[in-house]
């Protein structure tokens, strides 16, 4: 008896979970993606004032809906400066490590999302995704 009823209550959290699963499935998300065209080239500045470095970067936003892509593209001007104003402040060392470059795409996606909150009232920028990521200095 009491092999059954675990096999029963094993069998209906099999069910349930997969039913979940293709009720997930069936709901396809609805993110848009927008390039910041053409990839933002900035310099930062190295470990002394006369060694000065560029990065070059090409920046994806993930935005939270397709039905505010019209308002992101609206905004473009303000998340690319805002973009190039956080890379432009970065040390050599951080632009050059992946921990840094990580600390640096969170940097953005903060100041991206603080922006568009005053802006808008929504944070619209749901991530950002670093496509290519060149650096030389």
């Amino acid at each position: 008896m009491k092999k059954s009823s675990l096999h029963i209550v094993a069998l209906f959290t099999l069910l349930s979970s997969a039913f979940n699963f293709h009720a997930q499935a069936q709901e396809p998300p609805n993110f848009a993606y927008l390039g910041l065209e053409p990839d933002i080239i900035t310099n930062f500045v190295g470990p002394s004032a006369k060694k000065i470095g560029y990065v070059r970067v090409t920046v994806e936003l993930m935005i939270d809906s397709v039905d505010v892509l019209e308002i992101a593209e609206h905004h473009m001007p303000l998340l690319r400066a805002t973009t190039i104003e956080i890379f432009g402040q970065q040390p050599e060392d951080k632009v050059k490590s992946l921990t840094g470059r990580e600390e640096i795409r969170l940097a953005i996606l903060k100041a991206l999302q603080d922006h568009m909150r005053k802006e808008t009232g929504a944070t619209i920028v749901k991530d950002v995704i670093f496509t290519k990521y060149l650096y030389h200095g």
